[in-house]
């Protein structure tokens, strides 16, 4: 089968408008910055346009120049706060009006898995830089040569 490879801008524009429409859309999602949860090259996840969002849910959300799947770790009325479980510091937020779809299942090697609520990893965070420098260094983990984004499964 040919590859495809089209700018995010252009594919995530297209996924949320199968989101609007009340389809599921499977994605490859490239990067580091939901390890150890959502691992590039071995994980794909299934987005639906679900109608309302809650903390501990993973989303697609498009930011101002960018889209981003990461957990959301705060809910303050419409602004949620996000992070990825990869990531140290840093959050993003954005409102609801911004989520485009959510992660129901994470695909790992092909089979069906619930994605949790990162309960117990968010109470890590002071912990996180170690237990991921570990993880990392699994020769199992290894970066994306095409950097990040998302790709087509």
């Amino acid at each position: 089968m040919d590859k495809i490879v089209l700018p995010n801008e252009v594919f995530l524009e297209e996924v949320a408008v199968l989101l609007d429409e009340g389809r599921d859309v499977t994605l490859s999602p490239k990067g580091s910055s939901m390890l150890p949860f959502i691992r590039e090259g071995r994980d794909s996840v299934v987005l639906r346009k679900e109608p309302s969002v809650k903390k501990g849910d993973i989303v697609l959300v498009r930011l101002p120049g960018r889209y981003v799947l990461h957990r959301i770790i705060r809910e303050e009325g419409q602004r949620l706060t996000l992070m990825g479980d990869g990531n140290i510091r840093g959050t993003e937020s954005c409102t609801r009006a911004d989520v485009l779809g959510t992660v129901k299942t994470i695909l790992r090697d092909g089979k069906p898995r619930q994605p949790n609520e990162g309960r117990l990893w968010g109470r890590l965070l002071p912990f996180r830089r170690i237990i991921l420098g570990l993880y990392r260094r699994l020769p199992s983990v290894s970066p994306s040569p095409e950097g990040r984004g998302f790709g087509r499964g």
